[in-house]
Formats: structure tokens, C-alpha cells, sequence
């Protein structure tokens, strides 16, 4: 993907204006080339800020979260179902691959993988079978939603100079080519070689296009969306009947996307009919002839549901 955002545009470009004839510079608009530059630069500062949020920003966005848990969530003992160690021998913490069972904020039991860094390997705590004690966020519109009880929440210093220098190279980058378009391209006519298909443009509209397009196949084709973490931690489980099975035509990887409707009872025996879009792997096709399937949804919103076994991809 990384690919087809920056070398490719560039390779193409280049290629295509490698035998540009440098006279038909002075017939450009200079205001439509100015225009252009003012775009790819609106374009570019998306991009960067949006780097800047995710990579620097969010850092300290969690730390505040889970402190925010720590003093305001509610108590949930887990049992450790599986703990696979992931972490380098040499590092500086074991860091564990959990799975955790325990009862979400609607006492609906689930399962949740998490990563832990166990800074007390001495104490053996993260083992199978063992029983840990978790703090639930009371809103959990998003990760994370859960902090372990005696944990602390910490930034690592190098991790973080590590994002920082690598968003100023970002920067530094996208900077330096500006420099190198003008001074190679511009011949003394100034920004009247910018066109729509300079990679000044193209670059950072195919890297927000790919920012959309992800949370688009995250929603439409995984079953998951904006408001699955909160149907996972505040829903309900329940058997709902399944109604009808119908294909949409659309495959992915010739995998089909599969419309399920299915009927079920809420908490106050109120019966809801509701229907959802996912992809279903060819080997997993036997689950359309199913009478009733699991799913979850919220008690104060039963019209948002989400299919279980979707939830247990949430990490």
C-alpha cells in the first residue's frame, strides 16, 4: 500500500514528464498552479497532523484514559484462559499475550485479548488458569477500556523520542521535496509545472484515501464498526433466530459478503428484527444454515447488535 501512495505516483510522473517540453510552462495559469500548491499543502498538513495524533499524541491520550479508569471504573476478577510470552529474550520486560474471560459492565460474560508487560516476573502472576483483577472504563466508546488493578501506566522515554524522530522525518521529507519539485521543475517560471497529477498531490490524497478505505473494509466486511467495543463491554449475549440468508454479490479475497437477518428478544421481552453484512470464509459457510446465532447488543439501544464471534477480534 505504502508502494502505491509514494514511489509509484512518482515513478509515473516522472516517466510520463521526462520529455516535457519546458515552453509550454509560460501558457499555465499561475493562479490555477498556485491554487494546486495551496492544496497539496492543506493535503500534506492532514496528513502530518494526522501522523502527529497517532503516533505522538495518542501516547499520552491513553495514559490519561487509564488513569481515568483506574479512578472512576469498576472492579471485574478475569481468569486467565491463555498466556503466551511474545517478547525477545534480553528485553527489558516479558511481555504476555493474554486472553482474559471475565464480565463486562452488563455482567455478560466474554473473552478479550490484551498484550501485558509484566514489570514483577518473580510473582508469576500472568500464567494460565490464574486469576487477575481488572478496572472496566463506565464509557467504553473506545480502547483501551480496561487497566489491571496494581498496574501503572507509563510512556517509554526511547519509544517516544523514537515516534518523535520519526515524524520529523516525515516532515523533513515532505519538505525537502517541495524544495527539490520547485528547484528541478519550476525553470525559472515558478509553481506553473504543478498539476493535478504532481506527486505533491497525489501522495497524500492516496495516504487519506487509505486512512477511509481501512475503516471502511473494518466496518463493512469484518462485521466490526465505531460502536463495537461498546457493544462488546456494555452489551448483552443472547441467541437470536436466524431469519433469512442472502448473498450480496460482493466478494473479497472470493470470499462472500453474507446479509444475515435474524429476530431476538431484548432484556424487556421486546422483539427486535435487525439485519448485518460480514464476510464469511468459504470453510465457515456451514453457519448460514444455522437455526439461531449469538450475538450482542446494547440494553439501552437494542437496534445496535454485532455478531459474537466478530467481537472476539476487538484487542
Amino acid at each position: 500500500m505504502l508502494f502505491f501512495a509514494i514511489p509509484f505516483p512518482m515513478i509515473l510522473y516522472y516517466a510520463i514528464n521526462s520529455e516535457f517540453d519546458i515552453s509550454t510552462l509560460k501558457d499555465k495559469n499561475p493562479w490555477l498552479a498556485l491554487s494546486l500548491v495551496g492544496a497539496s499543502i492543506i493535503l500534506w498538513l492532514i496528513v502530518i497532523i494526522g501522523f502527529f495524533q497517532k503516533w505522538i499524541l495518542q501516547l499520552s491520550s491513553t495514559k490519561r484514559s487509564l488513569e481515568n479508569i483506574k479512578r472512576n471504573g469498576l472492579m471485574r476478577e478475569a481468569k486467565i484462559i491463555s498466556a503466551v510470552k511474545i517478547s525477545r529474550a534480553g528485553a527489558k520486560h516479558a511481555i504476555y499475550d493474554l486472553e482474559l474471560q471475565f464480565k463486562n459492565l452488563a455482567d455478560t460474560e466474554i473473552t478479550h485479548k490484551t498484550e501485558i508487560a509484566d514489570t514483577k516476573p518473580h510473582e508469576r502472576r500472568f500464567e494460565t488458569g490464574k486469576k487477575i483483577n481488572l478496572i472496566l472504563s463506565r464509557e467504553p466508546k473506545k480502547l483501551p477500556v480496561f487497566v489491571i488493578a496494581n498496574s501503572t501506566a507509563e510512556i517509554n522515554p526511547v519509544n517516544l523520542v523514537l515516534r518523535v524522530l520519526g515524524w520529523l522525518l516525515v516532515v523533513t521529507l515532505v519538505t525537502g521535496y517541495y524544495i527539490y519539485s520547485y528547484q528541478t521543475e519550476s525553470h525559472g517560471m515558478g509553481w506553473r509545472f504543478m498539476s493535478f497529477g504532481h506527486p505533491l498531490i497525489v501522495c497524500p490524497l492516496v495516504l487519506i484515501f487509505y486512512r477511509y478505505l481501512l475503516r471502511f473494509i473494518l466496518s463493512k466486511f469484518t462485521g466490526l464498526n465505531d460502536n463495537s467495543v461498546l457493544i462488546k463491554f456494555k452489551g448483552i449475549r443472547t441467541l437470536a433466530k436466524l431469519i433469512s440468508v442472502s448473498q450480496t454479490g460482493t466478494y473479497i479475497n472470493e470470499q462472500p459478503m453474507i446479509t444475515f437477518e435474524v429476530e431476538y428478544t431484548d432484556n424487556k421481552h421486546q422483539v427486535h428484527r435487525n439485519s448485518f453484512k460480514r464476510i464469511v470464509r468459504l470453510l465457515d459457510l456451514d453457519i448460514t444454515k444455522n437455526e439461531h446465532i449469538e450475538i450482542f447488543y446494547l440494553a439501552d439501544n437494542p437496534n445496535q447488535i454485532a455478531f459474537a464471534d466478530d467481537l472476539n477480534n476487538i484487542k
